[in-house]
């Protein structure tokens, strides 16, 4: 059964605020107050002056590993929202691998489920330990840049930051162990943005909260088991709607970070991780529940539950 062993972050310090994009993308004083007041998105974290490796370097360097886990590691899966993250021909996977002294590992991306990848990500790791050697381990990073403006902005509804996160993973163990795992792929949603936003749009709250009520009935729970949802932090209405739908009291989804960092990518659930287990939310025996949407190429609606 696979075990989250740890989780490392990193979120630069420095912050954009939704109206900086105002004219880049012709955004009104209207849509501006929306954003703001109605979605909760004020901000959300970036790093100019900091490359995509250096941000995945210091998410993996507050890992802290060990030695012996370094060693003991035999796969790093780099997941992604975007198909292309660096122009060619950097490869920041690689370069932070010789960093870490990991060349030994194999070392790959895992993408085709936008931001929910993390979680494709995270269940692949499973499957690869689960035929290797005993004491093997996995890492998984999440993080990119917000360098172009489909990266920047989703048009009324969400604004990505920037920042990452490392989690080590193994076949079994004491820690968070993962129960069960869903993911929704939904191929009608293959096409133009502009084309597929408002069917999307309709199915989005039933088939996010579809897949999170799955993933419980599988581990063998219901959701009043759930004591957290940590979610992608796309916006907080988002989530009001899911919840009403499901019928999960939205106080019990970690939120906080959604008016200041942003939607990161496909880190945005360790991240969220991280604050809850900093913060206590979760005791030992809780059940969570990780949650994430991609759009982009079709969509996939996922969640995966864990035992702390």
């Amino acid at each position: 059964m696979t075990a989250l062993v740890a989780v490392g972050t990193h979120v630069p310090p420095g912050r954009v605020p939704i109206e900086s994009l105002a004219d880049e993308f012709d955004l009104t004083p209207m849509q501006l107050r929306v954003f703001r007041r109605y979605h909760k998105l004020g901000s959300a974290a970036q790093a100019p002056g900091t490359s995509l490796t250096e941000l995945l370097r210091l998410a993996l360097a507050d890992l802290r590993l060990t030695t012996a886990q370094t060693e003991r590691v035999r796969y790093v899966l780099y997941a992604r929202t975007f198909p292309g993250v660096v122009p060619y021909p950097h490869n920041p996977l690689h370069e932070v691998c010789r960093s870490f002294g990991l060349q030994h590992a194999q070392a790959f991306a895992v993408g085709h489920h936008a931001c929910a990848s993390g979680l494709l990500a995270l269940d692949l790791a499973g499957r690869l330990l689960a035929t290797a050697p005993p004491d093997a381990l996995a890492l998984v990073l999440t993080g990119e840049k917000a360098f172009t403006g489909e990266a920047r902005f989703v048009p009324e509804t969400s604004m990505f930051g920037e920042g990452a996160a490392a989690c080590l993973v193994a076949a079994t163990g004491p820690s968070d162990r993962q129960l069960s795992y869903v993911a929704r792929l939904r191929g009608e949603f293959d096409g133009e943005l502009e084309e597929v936003a408002g069917e999307f749009q309709r199915v989005y709250h039933d088939a996010l909260g579809e897949a999170v009520t799955t993933a419980v009935a599988r581990a063998g729970l219901s959701l009043d088991d759930i004591a957290l949802i940590l979610p992608h932090n796309v916006n907080v209405v988002a989530w009001q709607r899911v919840c009403k739908r499901i019928g999960y009291p939205l106080d019990r989804v970690l939120l906080d970070h959604v008016a200041d960092y942003g939607h990161v990518f496909c880190a945005d659930a360790f991240l969220n991780h991280r604050t809850a287990v900093e913060r206590a939310l979760l005791r030992p025996g809780d059940r969570y529940v990780i949650a994430a949407a991609g759009a982009g190429r079709g969509a996939t609606f996922s969640a995966m539950v864990f035992e702390h």
